[in-house]
């Protein structure tokens, strides 16, 4: 087990001061927060959609984005639904934060996205086949460019310092907020806005997924496919949706009356370099992500109080990360949580929604559970969470991302 001793991290401390979401459990990080202490999966069959020849017909499709009512509707048919998700969260995070001022030169924005506009990209494609050239879009070039998201919150606030767009599939949204960590530390910006979002739920994305055999083909019974760590899972369920934070250092947001919810303390990635779609199997990258977040923040292992595990419910991922997390925190370690059991895998969106959880379930000092956990694989060696909320301490927790392509990412967050 690393045992990377504590250290004083020489950089200011960095605070999340706003925090906005758009999810399958609706749109406000309290509603985030309410579907994941009870314990129930959003995923249903989606009607929406023509999926009749398809092996994958369940999923998690967004709720609630209407009440948000942050983007004309003019506007919004003008965006690929994850530019629209994206935009609309950190509009949200914006104003909770209560819309800091800044030099317009001193701001960034950081986001994460790993496939773009696939959905104009797919309906675009089918008026092409259908009817010829002359047909598509002229907007669906812009539309579908994975940095639109990035340039539409830029526009909206006017701010022109960067605004980039992190793609390491489903570790981008936790990259993005590593990333905004380092232009805080570096003094290179004043204010950050970072996340990520993601709309894949689509025919052509669905397909893919259920021929590379990565989804829960519990058609028949979607509320119960999603089951992270559980002996009997067979695949993540698509999701969509966004999550995004403001971020400033702590000195500035306190001289400024904002209110404070957690720092982000630590970050690290790594990488598998490995395979593109399978995880290294001992997991021997993802401890260097955790162990890396961990020692970044000051720490060491024993203070971390709970994990937000990256959790797909894919029987090898799972059981690479349970491995990692045994040999970082031990066979007595701490308890730990999968949100994707109730919101479903956002992809690029995922490390934001999933840190903005772990914030919400630290500042409870209770662990929600993981949905449709029922009976740990045999030979995982870690404390999963499962049936109902559990009662924990104050103290800093670790949300973990890991994506296709052997991406890993961690952040460990901490109360102020």
């Amino acid at each position: 087990m690393p045992t990377s001793p504590r250290h004083a991290p020489p950089h200011a401390p960095v605070a999340i001061t706003g925090m906005g979401v758009v999810t399958p459990a609706g749109c406000t990080p309290d509603d985030l927060w309410a579907a994941l202490r009870a314990g129930r999966s959003t995923a249903a069959t989606l009607t929406h959609l023509d999926l009749e020849r398809h092996r994958v017909r369940i999923g998690c499709r967004v709720r609630g984005l209407d009440s948000l009512g942050l983007v004309p509707a003019k506007d919004a048919r003008r965006m690929d639904p994850f530019a629209l998700y994206g935009t609309t969260a950190a509009l949200a995070a914006h104003r909770d934060a209560g819309a800091p001022a800044a030099d317009p030169g001193r701001t960034a924005i950081v986001v994460g996205n790993a496939v773009g506009g696939r959905a104009t990209s797919d309906l675009e494609s089918g008026h092409f086949a259908e009817s010829g050239p002359h047909r598509v879009n002229p907007l669906m070039p812009l539309m579908t460019m994975p940095n639109a998201a990035a340039a539409q919150i830029s526009m909206r606030l006017g701010w022109q310092g960067p605004a980039l767009t992190i793609a390491t599939t489903c570790a981008s949204g936790a990259d993005a907020i590593g990333h905004a960590l380092t232009l805080l530390r570096t003094h290179r910006a004043d204010v950050v806005l970072a996340g990520g979002c993601e709309s894949t739920l689509t025919p052509v994305t669905l397909a893919g997924f259920g021929n590379l055999n990565a989804v829960s083909l519990r058609n028949d019974d979607p509320e119960h496919a999603s089951r992270p760590f559980d002996a009997d899972r067979d695949g993540f369920v698509m999701g969509e949706g966004a999550g995004f934070v403001v971020l400033e250092r702590l000195d500035d947001a306190r001289a400024r009356g904002a209110r404070t919810y957690a720092t982000v303390a630590g970050y690290a990635a790594t990488s598998d370099a490995y395979h593109l779609a399978m995880p290294l199997p001992d997991g021997g990258a993802a401890v260097g992500a955790m162990a890396g977040a961990i020692a970044d923040a000051g720490l060491a292992p024993s203070d971390i109080v709970h994990v937000n595990a990256h959790g797909t419910s894919t029987p090898h991922n799972d059981r690479a990360e349970a491995i990692a997390l045994a040999k970082v925190f031990g066979t007595d370690g701490p308890p730990v949580t999968a949100s994707k059991s109730v919101i479903g895998h956002l992809i690029g969106a995922a490390g934001a929604v999933e840190l903005i959880a772990t914030v919400q379930a630290m500042s409870r000092c209770e662990v929600p559970p993981t949905a449709n956990h029922e009976q740990l694989e045999p030979g995982m060696e870690i404390d999963v969470v499962h049936g109902a909320p559990r009662a924990v301490a104050s103290g800093p927790a670790l949300s973990n991302s890991f994506g296709f392509g052997g991406h890993n990412s961690s952040l460990v967050v901490a109360p102020i």
